[in-house]
């Protein structure tokens, strides 16, 4: 039997099953994946056969060859690697400005892994709502620069986010002329979300307590997951997702597409990047680097550095910049953030 994995629990999985069935499976002790030592073997994604036992227990014997996943460094600080999920269309980064901040560190190295496994990336800045003028204005400056590099970007709030009727989306649809009607959540930031969505395979990650769960429910217009509190003494979220599942979109949103939630995560650890590769996955240091002296610029400190020279122009942020050498850091140190 062929299905489709739309849950992981850490001991068991969830598959779908042509039919439309669901399934609980489990894997052998020793099943692992070719050439990727990972914590998970099997991950929410993948298409896989099953076997079924003679004690009616099914089990999965194979994994398809995927045609892509997203990775990340383990959480226990080992070599090894976690994926987050398997054949995916597109990866949108659910962000804050602030309650709680997302550090622009942890963005890059997110969109930088993107870049690697050649995942496309979105940037979905949420709980506008919340935002003093101040740090509207500077949400501002970070989808200008996103944008400016290539991204894709999309500010809303989610605990606003209307679930949409097939009335009020097809009247959205067939009667948008920018500038759509403003608000938190609604008009142009519920057209491009619906845009971004529509019949595509998304992974949603991003820290603990940036709104994944609320954006899920609103989509949804119902409970799909629990949200959770911000800490008042940190500004931080605490964990409400603890495994990965795969979700249908509902027809009264789109046609076809699937949402996968993820827990949250603290820090984004790079994977097998080679310390030559890290400016490949920087659109921006990239483009410059060809014009570089030496071919195998790091861009720290060797002369004649068309990147270094950028940077002093301002026409690489220095943000930006210093995610480069953190992620450079990872490979000469070999540690984990």
């Amino acid at each position: 039997m062929r299905g489709l994995v739309i849950k992981s629990t850490g001991s068991s999985y969830i598959v779908r099953l042509d039919d439309g069935s669901d399934v609980e499976c489990r894997v052998k002790g020793n099943f692992r994946i070719r050439g990727i030592r990972s914590t998970n073997p099997v991950a929410v994604g993948d298409f896989v056969e099953i076997k079924i036992q003679d004690d009616g227990t099914h089990w999965i014997s194979e994994i398809e060859e995927r045609r892509n996943y997203i990775i990340r460094r383990a959480t226990n600080l080992s070599k090894e690697s976690h994926i987050l999920a398997a054949n995916i269309d597109q990866a949108a980064l659910i962000v804050t400005v602030n309650h709680p901040v997302t550090s622009t560190t942890f963005i890059d190295r997110f969109l930088a892994t993107c870049e690697a496994y050649r995942v496309r990336a979105v940037l979905i800045f949420n709980k506008i709502d919340l935002l003093s003028d101040e740090e509207m204005a500077h949400l501002a400056e970070l989808q200008a620069l996103y944008e400016s590099i290539g991204y894709q970007t999309i500010a809303l709030s989610a605990l606003h986010l209307q679930h949409p009727t097939p009335s009020t989306l097809d009247s959205q649809l067939s009667t948008f002329h920018p500038p759509f009607p403003s608000g938190e959540g609604r008009g142009e930031a519920s057209y491009t979300l619906h845009q971004i969505l529509q019949g595509r395979v998304t992974l949603l990650s991003g820290n603990s307590g940036v709104g994944k769960s609320t954006l899920l429910n609103a989509l949804f217009g119902k409970e799909m997951t629990r949200t959770g509190k911000i800490s008042d003494a940190h500004d931080k979220g605490m964990h409400t997702t603890t495994f990965s599942e795969m979700y249908p979109l509902p027809t009264e949103w789109a046609t076809s597409g699937w949402l996968i939630d993820t827990p949250g995560i603290k820090g984004f650890g790079s994977v097998d990047m080679e310390k030559e590769e890290i400016s490949h996955y920087f659109p921006e240091i990239f483009r410059v680097s060809s014009m570089c002296r030496f071919g195998n610029c790091s861009h720290t400190n060797e002369p004649g550095c068309a990147v270094q020279d950028a940077l002093v122009k301002g026409e690489i942020a220095i943000s930006r910049y210093e995610s480069y050498l953190s992620l450079l850091g990872d490979c000469a140190e070999n540690k984990y953030r």
